[in-house]
């Protein structure tokens, strides 16, 4: 995707997706009474992780795939106008 963040160790990029801005009930919520969303677009993955025994453990997910996360996983970062969140690949709940 062209992104210029190259995420260490065992670290994953996620471009979160949008928050709904309507109830299941069809009424338009503000801002303010919007969740965060769980789930997202992986944009960059890092090499892995050293195991104990110094062998790299490679990482599950790869860039493209949607996956699921905690709400407040991860530490949120602006970039080139872009919102995204960078986190360990241990936060990621499930991948889509």
């Amino acid at each position: 995707m062209g992104l210029s963040l190259k995420p260490l160790a065992d670290r994953v990029v996620v471009e979160p997706a949008p928050a709904e801005d309507k109830s299941a009930g069809g009424i338009i919520l503000p801002d303010t009474a919007q969740e965060k969303p769980q789930q997202g677009s992986v944009v960059a993955v890092g090499p892995g992780k050293a195991s104990d025994a110094g062998n790299l453990i490679e990482m599950t997910v790869k860039e493209g795939d949607k996956v699921l996360y905690g709400k407040y996983s991860g530490s949120e970062i602006a970039l080139e106008g872009t919102d995204y969140i960078i986190m360990r690949e241990s936060d990621i709940l499930a991948v889509l």
